[in-house]
């Protein structure tokens, strides 16, 4: 699952390596649903990947379009971790990585320890003797011990190597649950786990907007439920 602010340049990777074509755009938020695409490594190597629209700090409080859009994370085995490089607004990288894993934490502690691999995107905007020492020092400030992998999702620069190295990984895992009934038995609980703390998370956000309305003297809408958090998503194949 790709996640990151706004405008960080997923929908330009999945454009690059999958057949889906999300709306790709100079400002926040052009994407607005999620998209899935199939990755095809070789004739019969192939993953799913999943760009949601972008995470903004208070997310998981409900800020946007928020918990809608994580909540769809929790079906991810692996998340992309996608950072801006050059922003236009001149901020620290370093730190959008903190917003977003800070949000993880607040909407389920479990999603937060999934695995999760920090692609450092635009890297063809930043002067080429910089690429290096600026790369480095967003990985030296995070203290980064994970997969980093320095890309131009424009380019597709960096994406066969990533894609390939994924893939990989992605099916040792499928082979180790294949063989293992405690693999598959701990992947099981994770999953329940991350379905329970995104329920109780919604449901505490659904508690404050009742409170908001009858603070408000709004008339209870009995049409607010669980429904109201969740999203179409778009699936094309390859």
């Amino acid at each position: 699952g790709l996640l990151g602010l706004p405008n960080a340049g997923k929908s330009t990777f999945i454009r690059a390596v999958s057949a889906a074509k999300p709306k790709v755009a100079d400002y926040p938020f052009t994407t607005l649903v999620p998209n899935l695409g199939v990755v095809k490594v070789q004739q019969h190597r192939s993953f799913v990947i999943a760009d949601i629209p972008g995470v903004i700090e208070g997310a998981a409080e409900g800020a946007g379009l928020g918990v809608r859009f994580l909540k769809h994370l929790t079906r991810c085995r692996y998340l992309m971790h996608m950072v801006d490089m050059a922003p236009v607004d001149e901020s620290n990288p370093a730190e959008s990585v903190r917003i977003i894993a800070n949000e993880l934490q607040k909407f389920s502690p479990t999603l937060a320890t999934r695995e999760r691999w920090l692609l450092l995107n635009k890297i063809d905007l930043l002067p080429p003797d910089e690429v290096d020492a600026r790369c480095q020092a967003v990985i030296d400030e995070l203290n980064w011990t994970g997969p980093v992998f320095r890309i131009s999702a424009l380019n597709r620069e960096g994406t066969v190597p990533l894609t390939g190295k994924l893939m990989d990984s992605l099916e040792a895992v499928w082979e180790e649950e294949k063989t293992n009934p405690e693999a598959r038995e701990r992947e099981a609980e994770l999953q329940n786990q991350m379905a329970q703390e995104a329920r109780d998370r919604i449901e505490e956000l659904r508690e404050i907007e009742r409170e908001a309305r009858r603070a408000r003297g709004d008339v209870e809408d009995e049409n607010f439920n669980e429904d109201d958090y969740d999203v179409e998503v778009i699936y094309v194949g390859h």
